[in-house]
């Protein structure tokens, strides 16, 4: 048996820069890997990748389903809901002596 000699360490710059070249790695393996070295992730700010890759037609028809999407987002926001409208019918009389008296506070 062959005795090693010497050792290394590995720095979270290291870890970093050899995370960004691999594409092999699972998501849970790239996350293990992170936590264990302390490596952060590369940029909160860089863009994500695109699903698409390079095939235009299918980046097209997913940018068309996140605008949809992004419009009925934008439409349930601007809707009130009815049942917040109007008062609750079975109230509770100690619940409503107690808002009334904390209203008088203000």
């Amino acid at each position: 048996m062959e005795r090693k000699v010497g050792s290394s360490t590995v720095t979270a710059k290291e870890v970093k820069a050899a995370l960004e070249k691999t594409r092999t790695l699972s998501a849970e393996e790239e996350k293990v890997l992170r936590m264990r070295h302390g490596a952060g992730a590369s940029s909160t700010r860089a863009p994500l990748p695109r699903a698409a890759g390079d095939n235009q037609e299918l980046g097209d028809e997913l940018l068309l389903i996140e605008m949809q999407l992004m419009k009925a987002m934008r439409a349930r926001a601007g809707a009130k809901p009815a049942a917040t409208a109007s008062k609750p019918v079975a109230a509770n009389p100690t619940k409503d002596k107690i808002v009334r008296a904390l209203r008088k506070k203000k």
